[in-house]
């Protein structure tokens, strides 16, 4: 499990190759003054195919993340699955007795999203805790290697983290994670939680309901009264998604090798597909045309090529016992919730307020992707939670993470 240090490193005939299919694209034609009522509208893909074909340098954004990400890889063992070689940025602050703490991605995400975050959480001050971050690049995504065999579920998920961490020489560490990351962070506390995984924050914090009898789906489908008007803009929301922004995760859970077809052979395919998700899913970022290119390329340059990393959806809807609200109730260590707004998944807070839920903030603004749109609050929330008037103070032993 030696590590070895990584640098971005695309290959020019790959370059090439790019810019060769982005100059063939056939493009479809579009309904006067749709907008985005039909989907993402042909002058933003042709806006920004153009400026990915002519004008957008990969090299000075790849030299840019391989300055500000220390990465690497290394080999780990999955149980029934063989090695697999991961990637990830890892840094240290300068504070000895920081906190260690594993960011997890979601889809469409990668560790570029832990970009903006890192600087504030390594920053060493008196006046907050600090941490020793690693960002994991999950198994199928960016230049982690994929499983080559089906069943690779949220255990392998979480045991890659833990391994990771533990290999890193941190036998007790935090967690953070949003979309996806919030289900395996999840995982991670349920298998490792108390010996290695103490504690646990997400910007993601679904629950099922109460009930046995109802489903986190029929539940979007089926608003019902009694909740506060936050909750009730929520369920707008939520239903909004379900009707207009769910049928991505449908055809990857169902079919993910059909239209991984188009997301590996078609860049402006692959564009359109998670540019309606950068733009639809936050709370009006405003998105540089570079800074999508870069997110989308990441994805085009990855290595095992972007139809690897929407399989997570298929093995989830496989995975025996699967329910969209996770199972916050088999966690116990101390657990730590974000409310973002344009969230496109929330629940009413009575649902996700187990006795081990210790810190709960709620925002009032950003979206899907909080550590992009809102890195100084999500950080915030952190140090409040693990700072010396927080709820999960100390617990990591011998690390507070204070200069």
């Amino acid at each position: 499990m030696a590590e070895t240090p990584f640098k971005i490193a695309v290959p020019d005939e790959k370059v090439a190759l790019l810019k060769q299919k982005l100059g063939l694209t056939n493009f479809p034609d579009e309904i006067e003054e749709s907008g985005w009522d039909y989907g993402v509208p042909l002058a933003d893909i042709r806006r920004l195919s153009a400026r990915w074909s002519d004008g957008y340098d990969w090299r000075k954004h790849e030299a840019q993340l391989n300055e500000e990400l220390p990465q690497f890889t290394r080999d780990i063992e999955v149980e029934g699955f063989g090695t697999l070689n991961i990637h990830y940025v890892h840094k240290k602050s300068e504070v000895a007795n920081a906190i260690p703490l594993l960011f997890v991605h979601g889809w469409p995400g990668s560790f570029l999203e832990v970009r903006k975050i890192l600087p504030l959480l390594i920053e060493a001050s008196p006046e907050h805790p600090s941490f020793h971050v690693v960002a994991l690049g999950l198994p199928g995504f960016g230049f982690s290697e994929a499983p080559k065999r089906r069943g690779f579920q949220f255990p392998q998920f979480a045991e890659v983290g833990n391994k990771l961490m533990l290999a890193l020489g941190y036998s007790e560490y935090v967690t953070q994670g949003g979309d996806w990351g919030h289900v395996i962070t999840e995982k991670i506390a349920e298998i490792y939680g108390h010996k290695y995984s103490k504690a646990r924050h997400t910007n993601f914090p679904l629950a099922p309901p109460p009930s046995i009898t109802r489903s986190l789906l029929q539940y979007l489908s089926h608003p019902f009264s009694n909740h506060t008007p936050k909750e009730q803009e929520a369920l707008k929301r939520a239903a909004w998604f379900r009707q207009k922004s769910s049928g991505y995760f449908e055809e990857h859970a169902t079919q993910p090798q059909t239209i991984g077809y188009s997301l590996a052979d078609s860049p402006v395919g692959l564009l359109a597909w998670i540019y309606e998700k950068l733009v639809t899913w936050t709370d009006s970022y405003p998105w540089e045309d570079d800074e999508v290119l870069t997110w989308i390329s990441i994805y085009w340059f990855s290595r095992a090529g972007p139809a690897a990393s929407v399989r997570i959806y298929f093995e989830a809807r496989q995975a025996r016992g699967y329910e969209l609200g996770g199972n916050p109730g088999s966690v116990t260590i101390p657990t730590g919730y974000s409310h973002f707004p344009k969230e496109v998944i929330q629940v009413p807070r009575r649902w996700t307020r187990f006795p081990n839920v210790v810190f709960e903030k709620e925002h009032e603004s950003g979206g899907h992707f909080a550590a992009f749109e809102e890195p100084k609050e999500l950080v915030d929330d952190l140090r409040n939670m693990f700072g010396r008037n927080g709820p999960a103070f100390g617990v990591v032993q011998q690390m507070n993470g204070y200069a």
